[in-house]
């Protein structure tokens, strides 16, 4: 049997391979999906759970408070340079050999980190870490929009939002139970090392289970438009993941000029490939699509708001309440728990409700933000953390049912040999939006801090000071909220 022809660059998929991998769909469906969820578990996991064992890794390396921030920022940094590339190559050469390569290299970079002797080796295993991580990432989406469609893909999407929400939440209190089982002085390590035996499964079955591909895509390569969206995406992260730790001086500001100017060059360069038939990068009729640009900065401002909330209470029960990593991944479980229990059913609220769903999604995170604020301020500088369990189930709750919807509305109009690409912007916003939490997070929280005389002077600085991030964590989902009048009412395939 002869496979069909290839499209030509920047052309459709004929219509006989969409009838192919429709039909290769309920071959594979969740065997496959579950195959690569594991590896959006580990990828996200290692976005928090790495925080609790600094102060560990500082000891046992004699790190510098810069090389501290790299460990953290290196990380999100090469994760989200690799997203649009690595969902670019999935297109062309297979969803499957991207994941498998970037996961092979994610887990060995995972050893490297476990094992480094000192702070330049580990900084640098992470950044090649982070790499791997936004190599395989796209895959996971566009796994899922070539395995299901319709009510079966918002289920889909619901599991990887739980999966979104549950790791990035429990990796606070994962590593708090491995630093205690382990020890302070190389549990570290094993934070980093229990990846390979997740790794030294999930990698074989993914090469033996996963779909190959059923044809293959050709596709121009737009190095110009790669090297200028890396450039850019340079210019933007790295003074939001080291602006705060130095005072964002002006170097930062012109950094963020120029991204500006890179951007529209960009915009300019992709519009110019389109019009001459070229294969770009990021395709303008992708970009046009109000449901799938309004989705990515809903996220962006979203996952500004939700991912950095674990920052600020870390840091306020680690370094201002002086309570264990254990204790302190204790206190956040709720939030996992609330998530778990609406991502798990946010494609049934989807379909009932449509967008509306993400309207009582990000009002139940703003009213459990809002509690807690509000717990905090009233019990100052002896905060409680059984007084918090309610409003961070709320907000756990909230951020469960929006995940998942969010990904359903934007990708389900994407063509299917758009996923790996469109997964990869999504993607990135998601990390940009991490990046732009954690540096405006972060300044509110440390600059704000005031020690005054007195017995809980300690205390009652950072639990001010968490109040007023907890704050700006708000602000940013009230700016969500804002941007979901420009979704479509319900998803579309419904």
């Amino acid at each position: 049997m002869t496979s069909p022809a290839p499209a030509s660059p920047g052309q459709p998929a004929p219509a006989a391979d969409h009838r192919q991998l429709a039909q290769a769909a309920p071959g594979h469906g969740w065997r496959a999906v579950s195959i690569v969820l594991v590896g959006a578990f580990m990828a996200l996991l290692d976005t928090t759970i790495v925080n609790v064992a600094l102060p560990s890794i500082r000891t046992g390396l004699h790190a510098s408070p810069a090389s501290l921030e790299w460990i953290v920022s290196g990380y999100a940094l090469a994760y989200g340079l690799a997203l649009v590339p690595g969902g670019r190559a999935g297109d062309r050469f297979g969803h499957k050999n991207l994941f498998v390569i970037g996961l092979t290299i994610f887990t060995l970079a995972s050893v490297a980190c476990g094992i480094s002797q000192t702070q330049g080796e580990i900084v640098a295993a992470r950044i090649v870490q982070g790499l791997g991580a936004g190599l395989f990432f796209p895959a996971i989406s566009a796994t899922i929009q070539h395995s299901f469609t319709g009510p079966a893909r918002s289920k889909a999407f619901g599991v990887l939002g739980a999966v979104i929400g549950v790791s990035t939440a429990m990796g606070p209190l994962l590593g708090g139970l491995i630093i205690a089982g382990a020890g302070n002085e190389a549990g570290w390590r094993w934070v980093f090392l229990v990846n390979l035996f997740i790794g030294a499964v999930a990698i074989p079955m993914a090469a033996w289970r996963l779909p190959s591909a059923v044809t293959r895509t050709r596709r121009g390569f737009d190095p110009v438009g790669l090297g200028l969206l890396t450039s850019g995406l340079l210019l933007l992260l790295i003074p939001l993941v080291a602006g705060q730790q130095d005072g964002w001086p002006a170097w930062t500001w012109i950094c963020f000029g120029c991204s500006v100017a890179v951007f529209a060059l960009l915009a300019s360069w992709e519009l110019r490939e389109d019009r001459r038939g070229a294969d770009p990068l990021l395709k303008p009729a992708l970009l046009r699509q109000s449901s799938f640009s309004a989705g990515a900065v809903f996220a962006l401002a979203f996952f500004g708001g939700f991912s950095s909330i674990f920052f600020s209470l870390s840091i306020l029960w680690q370094e201002g309440l002086a309570h264990s990593a254990l204790i302190t991944g204790l206190v956040i479980a709720p939030y996992s728990v609330g998530t778990l229990l609406s991502a798990a059913n946010s494609d049934k609220l989807s379909a009932r409700l449509g967008r509306l769903v993400l309207v009582l999604g990000c009002s139940l995170l703003l009213a459990g933000l809002a509690l807690i604020v509000l717990v905090i301020h009233l019990t100052e500088p002896a905060v409680n953390g059984f007084e918090l369990v309610g409003p961070l189930l709320m907000a756990g709750l909230g951020s469960g049912m929006t995940i998942a919807p969010n990904q359903d509305f934007v990708l389900a109009t994407v063509p299917r040999r758009e996923a790996g690409t469109a997964a990869g912007v999504l993607g990135t916003s998601q990390r940009i939006g991490t990046a732009i939490g954690i540096g405006v997070v972060g300044t509110v929280l440390f600059g704000s801090l005031k020690f005054t005389r007195g017995p809980h002077a300690v205390a009652s600085a950072f639990t001010h000071s968490a109040q007023l991030a907890l704050l700006a964590n708000l602000a940013f989902v009230v700016v969500a909220l804002a941007l979901v009048v420009a979704l479509p009412r319900t998803i579309p395939g419904h």
